[in-house]
Parts: structure tokens; sequence; C-alpha cells
């Protein structure tokens, strides 16, 4: 019977651990006990949680100050439970402020096995953090294929266990079709997704740019339809920040039944997208979508990014290609006019339309589309550490 403690602290780790949990009882026949702290997905697969993640779904200083001392009780609890529990492993899943605390608590008390699952972008930023995660973290999970030297480097084993987009169920060209359909989008009409972000402020600051942008594309591009799907988080926000665009966008409602769905569906049918920076990248290449990604931030902010970005470019998609075949608006650059031109540039040039296309399985391929699904890649590669 193996024990295994697993902390997760947001959704996107909560699905990590969840395909994590599978595999380890697909690999596990002779069975398998989890305890820690997840959501709804890890709980299904048989988690008992010390206590409900939303408590750790916080982001922020102005956030986290307040619950600054709640916090911490948690890193105490879950430090404590796991050295008087013993597992065979803890596995702590992306949320880094406070799974490496814990990890640190652990490690000052025990000689458990720390598995660290989602590498810290060291290769963009802030480089010293895989130094501050040796001493505690015996090995780390990798979703990019570049990840594992860095943290190689600094003495920690580091496995490529693939990214989560590849397991996301396949979308055809009739579901393309079939969601045209539904919202009434002829064949021939040019469909433009709009991906403002998830998150409040991202939206505040790029609903207007993007706004404008599109109202700029009405003058000169008739048949241009909107897509935007919104994330449950700030669907108050995105109906009223679009309620006067020049091209009334149809929302989706991510969080109602089948919104994912409709969402994987306008990814497919969609001609060309206007996004966003972030993961969301990855999701559009899955879908051969063309793109153009714009970002904006406070000045301040951007300014210290900047100046200690390691990269040129935040696309992953030009990241992983080592090519920057993604155009990209970011900061002061973040202009409608500028973004429009950049959009119908591409929408008039087949051959950039082809690169993209191109980047992107190439990126699905690189990220281990088509082989063993990450969950079980992932569980593999901390049952071969075990009994390394």
């Amino acid at each position: 019977m193996r024990r295994v403690f697993l902390i997760a602290g947001e959704a996107s780790g909560d699905a990590l651990g969840a395909a994590l949990m599978q595999g380890l009882k697909t690999l596990c026949p002779e069975g398998i006990e989890f305890t820690g702290v997840g959501g709804e997905l890890m709980q299904a697969e048989g988690l008992n949680s010390l206590f409900p993640m939303r408590e750790l779904s916080v982001m922020g200083v102005a956030e986290v100050l307040p619950k600054y001392r709640a916090l911490m009780r948690r890193i105490n609890q879950c430090a404590d439970q796991i050295v008087a529990d013993r597992p065979d492993v803890l596995i702590t899943i992306d949320s880094p402020d406070f799974s490496l605390r814990v990890a640190r608590r652990v490690k000052d008390r025990s000689d458990i096995r720390t598995v660290h699952y989602v590498a810290p972008t060291v290769w963009a930023w802030r480089s010293g953090r895989a130094k501050k995660m040796a001493p505690i973290i015996d090995q780390v999970l990798a979703l990019l294929p570049f990840e594992p030297p860095y943290m190689q480097a600094e003495g920690m084993r580091c496995d490529f266990v693939g990214h989560p987009i590849v397991a996301a169920p396949t979308v055809t060209d009739q579901d393309a079709a079939d969601f045209r359909a539904r919202h009434g989008i002829a064949g021939d009409d040019r469909l433009l997704l709009v991906l403002p972000g998830s998150r409040q402020g991202e939206v505040s600051r790029l609903c207007p740019i993007f706004g404008d942008t599109v109202a700029r594309l009405a003058k000169t591009h008739p048949d241009l339809r909107i897509v935007l799907p919104v994330a449950p988080a700030v669907t108050d926000d995105v109906r009223r920040l679009t309620a006067k665009w020049a091209i009334a966008p149809v929302l989706i409602d991510t969080a109602a039944d089948g919104g994912i769905d409709e969402k994987r569906g306008a990814f497919r049918a969609a001609d060309l997208a206007l996004a966003a920076s972030g993961t969301v990248s990855l999701e559009l290449a899955a879908a051969e979508t063309p793109m153009v990604v714009a970002y904006d931030m406070n000045w301040i902010s951007f300014q210290i990014i900047k100046a200690m970005a390691k990269i040129d470019t935040v696309t992953l998609v030009n990241i992983i290609t080592g090519e920057k075949v993604v155009p990209e608006y970011l900061g002061n650059a973040c202009k409608p006019d500028a973004i429009a031109t950049a959009l119908t540039a591409l929408m008039d040039d087949p051959a950039a339309i082809a690169r993209q296309k191109q980047a992107a399985r190439d990126v699905m391929a690189q990220l281990g589309a088509g082989g063993e699904a990450p969950g079980l890649r992932a569980a593999r590669a901390v049952l071969d550490g075990l009994n390394a």
C-alpha cells in the first residue's frame, strides 16, 4: 500500500492532481492512499482533503496580507500532519508560495521524499528560484520539454511529463461547423476569437483596448464576427465592458452546462484570435488557431518584469519553437491601431497562417501529443523516483 500526501492550491493544480492520482491508481494495483489538500476533482479520485482548497486560492499582496496568519496556520498544519503520517512521498502541485513553505518544514524535520509538480519559470525570470528549491525538493515534474536542465543543474531530478493540454478532448471540423451554425455565423464570415484574460484586472485593462481594435477592424471587414469566451470570475465585468463594442460579441459562459465544449468549439471554429498572453496560447495552438498576442499592465510592473526577464518573447508557442511566429504587442506597444494592423496582415497572409499552424503542430508534438497521457507519465516518474 502506497501512501501519498498531495497539496494543490488552485483549479489548475486540482486538475493536474486528479490526473496524477488516476495514473498512480493505474500503476499501483496493490492499493494507494491519498491525503492532503485538493479540490473537487482530486476528492473525486479519493483524496481526503484536510480543509477546503479554496482557502489557498489567494493571489496578490493585497489579498494575501489579511489572510497571512490563517495561511501560516494551514502551512504548519500540513507540515505537522505530513511529519506525523510519514507518507511515502509528498507531492506539491504548483502554488509555490504555499507548497514550498510546507516542503521546507517537512524537510527540516524528516527525510520524506518531496516532489514538486510544475517547474518554476526560471528560464524566463528569477532564475534563483531553482537554487532555493534544491535543498527541499528531491524531484520536479516539468510541463515543458526544455525545463529539466534548469532543475538538474541545481541537483534536483527533473522529469518532463507532458502538458495537460495534449490530453484535452479533440475538437473536429464538424464540431466547429456546428458551433457556427448554432450561433448564426456563416461559413464565409471571418470569425475572430477575443480572449482578454480571466482576472478582473486583466479584463478591465484589456477590454477597452480590444474593443477599440474591433472598432477599427469593423470599418474594413464587414463580414467580421466576434466570439468571446467568458471566465466565471469576470462574467459581469465582460458584459459591461463589451456592451458598446462596434461588433457585438457572442459571449460564451464557460461556467454554464456545456460551456467548456462551446469554448472548444469556438477555438476550432475561429479564423484567428486576439489573446492576452498566458497559457491560452497553448489552447489556441491545440486548435491550430492563428493568433496575435497583446497584453498591458501597470507601467511600473511592466518595467520591473521587463528588466528582470531573460527572454524577449512571452508567448509559449514562440518560446517552445524558438521562433517568433506569433506577433506580440506588449506594454507600450499594446495599442489598438498596431493590433488591428497585425490582425489584418495575418488575415490577408495565407503563408503566415500556414507558418502558425505548422508551429502549433510542432508545439503539440513537443508537449507530448500522441504519447502517454501526462497524468500517467507523471505517476510513472513519481514511482520511479521512489524506487530509485
